[in-house]
């Protein structure tokens, strides 16, 4: 057998390898931590998946064990000297700091830099690292600091490199940068994410993620997929997907989210879809999926229906904005506001859930434009839920690129970098003015009149009210009892007091416990009335013989007139798209004439 370099036969050895999802932390320097945590990991799983593909190989050598532990820190504590423990005991290892974004880098070095102070390997990749290295040649700060701490640090995908990475840890010690940038890995037939049944269980519902695809077309200046995983698509097979699906199934887990950005443009979402149904219908396996997809996909022929046969029950849509001018100044072409009703309709139809994100901070965004716009979807779109981001420059996109070249002042605080904090400064609004318009962005949409609406609209069709229910209360009361964004938000809040971030107080034990102690209480507290108030709203409408009959604008069939009826077409932006769009129409119906 030939086995690495540095490595050789002899006694067993033991190599411990400890993957950790790191989250970061809130306004008042604590981690953001729950029992039940939200959204799992892909880059946890397919870290995971990786490395024990990696120990059935036995790449450090046929005498080495390699023990794979996987930590997401949204639900599990991370003390760094436990950490050190493990790998000191195991005589060899190494920390990966894995899917690290922007917002959690300055956690992630918090992490590392004790570890580093004894002695512990770590490296630590993600989207942060690979954006920078990919946009700005890793001019960064953070990334200075991560060097100077001895942290190594990855650039790309690690399908056919953690081999290399791995017999580095265990032989000359760790490269300080491995970038592989250039050449992003095929996914066909790698070794599928994973996500070990105990660490899944730790999510509301005992969730699970996979990736069927990475890789986007579209050019959106705001988005950091394009730099960072490449504009082609790659994608895995049907035979990949549906071993996904049996493994996990086979560890208790039913529920997934496949976080392809846009799943309708893997090219083989059809076969991938009907070997889901035939899983569900033939087999009867209880599985469900939570997919993200762009505004054009229901005009892919039966598109829509087979994600609702395979068991879709939520989809992200990246709405973005109804301004067409704020669509086309991010290089959202793709999104038309004269197909939103049509689109969101058809979801509608299939009985699917849908969430669409919705991005403040626009040029042309004000106030009042922002306030206005809400009211219009309120009224005129069928989406259920609307969650709202602020926009900004991350690492690794176009917007962040530009405004670094312009010498534009961002905050250099990457914590802050999340989407629910602005970062930057803005050409009609102060920085108050748009903190308030984002804060009334949540507060404006979700009323109980119009939580009432959603559900009633989502019962007309025969759709899941209840998980309508469910979502509704999760996300007003994480917006309006935990101050955060529902995708950070979770099940029961976890605060440690000595995990506080470095530089502001440790706070006494006297004040720390007696006032966490009194938060969960009172939150627990507002959680019950708040869920029960909208339980009443949802059972009366469960109950009600009409129920099936309710209609409003937003449920109305699109008519040939709505460019004059309704509002969502009113705005001078609006106008001038809706009129470039009916030329573009009239010019192409002339060529099929002709």
């Amino acid at each position: 057998m030939n086995l690495p370099v540095g490595l050789s036969a002899g006694p067993r050895r033991r190599f411990c390898l400890t993957l950790v999802k790191p989250s970061h932390y809130d306004d008042d320097g604590y981690v953001i931590q729950w029992l039940r945590s939200p959204i799992p990991s892909n880059s946890l799983a397919s870290l995971y998946g990786l490395a024990k593909d990696c120990g059935e190989r036995a790449v450090l050598g046929a005498n080495v064990d390699l023990e794979v532990h996987a930590f997401d820190e949204t639900n599990t504590r991370i003390k760094p000297a436990r950490l050190a423990r493990m790998i000191e005991r195991a005589g060899a290892g190494m920390v990966m700091l894995v899917g690290v974004q922007s917002n959690q880098f300055p956690r992630a070095l918090d992490i590392a830099a004790p570890l580093c102070a004894r002695g512990i390997a770590v490296c630590v990749g993600g989207f942060h690292v690979s954006g920078t290295i990919g946009m700005l040649d890793g001019a960064d700060a953070d990334l200075d600091r991560a060097k100077a701490m001895g942290v190594s640090l990855f650039a790309g995908e690690a399908e056919g490199r953690l081999d290399q990475l791995l017999q580095d840890a265990a032989g000359v010690g760790l490269k300080p940068l491995y970038n592989f940038m250039d050449d992003l890995p095929g996914l066909e037939d790698s070794p599928i994410p994973l996500m070990p049944a105990e660490r899944a269980h730790r999510t509301v519902g005992g969730v699970t993620s996979f990736d069927a695809g990475r890789g986007c077309p579209y050019q959106c200046s705001f988005c950091t997929i394009i730099n960072v995983q490449g504009r082609k698509s790659r994608h895995r097979s049907p035979d990949d997907i549906e071993k996904i699906i049996r493994v996990n199934y086979a560890q208790g887990l039913r529920s997934f989210f496949i976080t392809d950005d846009n799943f309708a443009r893997n090219k083989d979402w059809e076969p991938i879809l009907d070997r889901l149904i035939v899983l569900r219908q033939i087999e009867k396996l209880q599985i469900g999926f939570i997919i993200q997809v762009d505004t054009l996909c229901y005009k892919l022929p039966n598109f829509v229906e087979k994600c609702a046969l395979a068991g879709v029950r939520r989809v992200f849509i990246g709405l973005e904005n109804i301004n067409p001018a704020n669509l086309l100044g991010a290089k959202k072409r793709q999104n038309k506001i004269t197909e939103y009703r049509t689109m969101l309709l058809a979801w509608k139809s299939a009985r699917v859930i849908t969430y669409a994100g919705y991005i403040i901070g626009f040029p042309n965004d004000t106030l009042e434009s922002i306030l206005h716009d809400i009211d219009v979807i309120k009224r005129e779109l069928p989406v259920d839920l609307l969650e709202f981001f602020n926009l900004t420059p991350l690492p690794g996109s176009e917007d962040h690129l530009k405004l670094v070249r312009a010498g534009a002042v961002l905050d250099p605080d990457m914590n802050k970098y999340d989407l629910d904090h602005v970062c930057m400064a803005h050409p009609r609004m102060s920085r108050t003015e748009w903190e308030r318009a984002y804060a009334l962005a949540w507060q404006h949409y979700y009323t109980f009149e119009h939580i009432e609406t959603i559900l009633r609209r989502v019962a007309s069709v025969g759709a899941n009210a209840g998980n309508a229910l469910f979502l509704s209360t999760w996300f007003k009361g994480s917006i309006d009892l935990e101050k955060m964004h529902p995708l950070e938000g979770g099940f029961l809040r976890l605060k440690f007091r000595r995990d506080r971030r470095p530089g502001r107080v440790l706070e006494p034990v006297w004040r720390f416990y007696p006032r966490y102690a009194s938060e969960v209480v009172g939150k627990l507290v507002r959680w019950a009335w708040l869920y029960l108030r909208l339980r009443r709203v949802y059972l009366a409408i469960k109950h009600d013989p009409q129920r099936l009959d309710y209609t409003d604008l937003a449920m109305t069939p699109v008519s040939d007139d709505e460019f004059r009826t309704h509002e969502l077409f009113r705005t001078d932006a609006a106008q001038n798209f809706v009129g470039q769009q009916q030329r573009l129409e009239k010019a192409r119906h002339s060529v099929q004439v002709s």
